[in-house]
Parts: C-alpha cells; structure tokens; sequence
C-alpha cells in the first residue's frame, strides 16, 4: 500500500511535534530517556495517527486495536502520540514526572488515558500482548482486533520475550505485530557488546515470524510496513525498524548518553533546532 506525498508531509510535521512534546516534557521534569523516546517518535505517531484504530471517546471499546509499550522507559514518546491523538489535552501531558502529576516515567494502566498496561520491567510486554491476541482471536469477530507490542532490541535478551515467540507462532496469531527499536543501544553500552542478538530477522523467522526490515525514521517505510501486516498467513509479524538514538539531536544522536542524559536549559534549546532542520 502506498502512500501519497501529502500524506508523508503532514505525517512528518506531527512526528515533529511529538519530538518537540518529548524534548518539552522531559527538559522541564529533569529526567533523561529522551534518547529512547525519540527513536520510536515516526514509528508511533505512523502507528497511531494513521494505522491504529483506537477512540479516545470510546477507550473501552472491545473492538480497539491494542498498543503496549513494552520499552515502558520510552513513555514521554507514548504519551505524546495519545495526547496528538485526543485522549488528553496539554495540561495533564505537562505533569510529567511532576508532584501529583497524571504521568511517571514508565506508563501505568489507564484506559481513559489510552494506556493498556502498566511497563517498564523489560519483557512483559510481549507475552501479556500474546496473550491478547490469542483471547481476541478466540473471541473471534470481524474485523479482528489487532495488538502491537513495541519492544526495544536490547528487551531482545528476556527469556520470556523467546517464549512468547514461540507461543505467539505455535497459536498462529497473525493478529499480534511486534515492533523492535533496533537503534543498538541500552543502558550500559551497545546491544551487540552486551549479547549478540544479529540478525533479528533470521531468528524470527526461525521461529516462524512474517519479518520485514525497514527504516524506522522513513514515514513511508514505516506506513508500507504496518499497512501490510500480517506478513505471512496465519503467522505473527516483526517490524525490525533500524533507528538511531536521539536521532536528528546532533550531540546526543547514536551516543551513549542519549539514554539517561538530562537536558538543560542550552541543550534544550539545541535540541529543538536541530530537530527543526530535520524537517528542512
């Protein structure tokens, strides 16, 4: 499925304003995973604003695609996206990791927010996501609700991220979508240094996944990609999206201290100027 150049416009300058929201909201909470966040900002706002069917006036709708944010420390990207969507407005997305604030650092569940499950303990989301997929697909119904779980490649190490893709496989839930953050990065240094997990791609389809590769920061890759799940007749599907960690920040981009750094107040301005250019 393509999509039309106006379309990839429009879905650009609201990526922007997610990576605005992100760098706003965490600058004036003090905190860092701002790299995290940025690297998903283009596959969510995609995902939300063009492919996921949610309402935010009806959160509890039973027939509403599911998301998890497995990644859980990626939340400011989240919360973002479900505030451009309508589930709340600017003032609860500035309580951010602020005293008596709506939002902490990992997302905690609340359907009137748009938040599904409570993440942040690495490799949950993946498992509790089959689990849905396979009571939906049980529960049957057209069109079926579809679930995705956006996982980050370091998460790739959980044992129990390996079960659930055996699960997900041996049930057929070609309703359940799984997106890797595969920017190379978690706490403590480069994904591949930690545990070689490379190439993704061949070790799910070993485990009988549909898998595409795609550029996490193309808006058309990324809408070509999620239009086209399932991949593969009765099979899960992976997008394995290559991102750079605080990609387009020219002194956090692809570097280490992207995952915990705090902006101040120069760097965020920096911050914000550099993104802009991204949009040039």
């Amino acid at each position: 499925m393509r999509i039309n150049n106006k379309q990839i416009n429009k879905l650009s300058r609201l990526a922007l304003l997610v990576k605005k929201d992100i760098l706003e909201i965490s600058y004036k909470a003090k905190v860092g995973h701002i790299g995290s966040s940025i690297s998903i900002a283009d596959l969510l706002t995609v995902l939300y604003l063009h492919i996921l069917k949610v309402n935010p006036k009806k959160p509890f709708d039973p027939k509403r695609d599911r998301f998890i944010l497995s990644k859980g420390h990626a939340a400011a990207a989240l919360y973002s996206v479900l505030h451009r969507k309508g589930f709340f407005g600017k003032d609860k997305l500035l309580t951010f990791c602020a005293e008596g604030g709506v939002f902490g650092s990992h997302p905690v569940y609340d359907l009137k927010l748009g938040i599904e499950l409570s993440t942040g303990s690495l490799g949950h989301g993946l498992p509790v996501g089959a689990g849905l997929a396979l009571g939906l697909k049980m529960n049957g119904g057209k069109p079926l609700p579809r679930v995705f779980v956006m996982l980050s490649d370091a998460e790739m190490n959980e044992g129990s991220v390996w079960e659930a893709i055996m699960f997900s496989a041996h049930h057929n839930l070609d309703n359940l979508v799984a997106i890797v953050d595969d920017n190379n990065y978690q706490a403590f240094g480069k994904a591949q240094d930690v545990i070689k997990m490379q190439p993704l791609k061949k070790r799910f389809r070993s485990f009988d996944w549909g898998s595409k590769v795609i550029d996490g920061h193309s808006i058309e890759e990324i809408y070509k990609a999620l239009s086209e799940v399932p991949f593969r007749k009765n099979a899960p599907s992976v997008i394995i999206a290559k991102t750079k960690t605080a990609k387009g920040i020219s002194f956090l981009e692809d570097k280490q201290e992207a995952h915990y750094f705090p902006l101040n107040r120069e760097q965020y301005k920096r911050a914000l100027v550099d993104i802009e250019k991204l949009n040039l």
